[in-house]
């Protein structure tokens, strides 16, 4: 039976490895017999407190548990890096947040919103991302799809759940977005979360 000490240094080598978020039941999987879902959990707290004043961070996300650069540290970084992070346009970053906080939408809804003809390479650009899928189709004439955001996306924005969005001010400068003029900015996170009552119900993807 391996010590607390020497756990942590496995679940350390497998999260510093990965590519991806692992999730609990990834790393039990690393353990013969496995250790509980409880233990994992107090010896990541433990990981993430280790790493807590270096210029890497331990976080849990959306899809699992991984080792990131801290922001503050990121423009350094950058200057070193021979790829550039994609640019999107202003059209792009206006559907992803609308889509965000008024999920799920169809295409037609995001119009509305943003009183423009929404192109179909804008949603293409955000489904080759990974940032929104389809989720479903409304119950009314066409079937429209209804997109919602995706656990990459969460998982690039270093959140665990949607109600982790901050107030649609923060998050518009996080995705470099102007101010969306026609988009109700809620009150509160919660409120752009919740569809009305009065919203059409919601079939099955399949």
């Amino acid at each position: 039976m391996l010590s607390p000490t020497d756990a942590k240094t496995v679940l350390e080598t497998a999260l510093l490895s990965s590519q991806e978020p692992l999730s609990i039941a990834d790393l039990r999987r690393l353990f013969d017999p496995e250790i509980g879902a409880d233990t994992i959990r107090r010896l990541l707290d433990e990981l993430r407190e280790v790493w807590s004043d270096r210029g890497i961070e331990l976080v849990n996300l959306a899809s699992g548990w991984r080792f990131q650069t801290r922001p503050e540290y990121q423009p350094y970084l950058d200057r070193i890096s021979a790829e550039k992070a994609p640019r999107y346009s202003r059209a792009v970053l206006e559907t992803l947040a609308i889509v965000a906080y008024r999920q799920p939408v169809t295409r037609g809804d995001i119009e509305d919103i943003r009183g423009v003809t929404v192109s179909p390479g804008v949603i293409r650009t955000l489904e080759a991302r990974g940032w929104i899928d389809v989720v479903g189709h409304r119950d009314a004439p066409g079937r429209p799809a209804l997109y919602a955001t995706t656990k990459m996306f969460l998982d690039d924005l270093s959140l665990r759940s949607l109600q982790e969005l901050p107030p649609l001010e923060e998050i518009s400068k996080s995705l470099e977005l102007a101010a969306i003029g026609a988009t109700p900015a809620p009150a509160a996170t919660a409120r752009a979360l919740n569809p009305p009552a009065d919203a059409p119900p919601v079939a099955s993807a399949a």
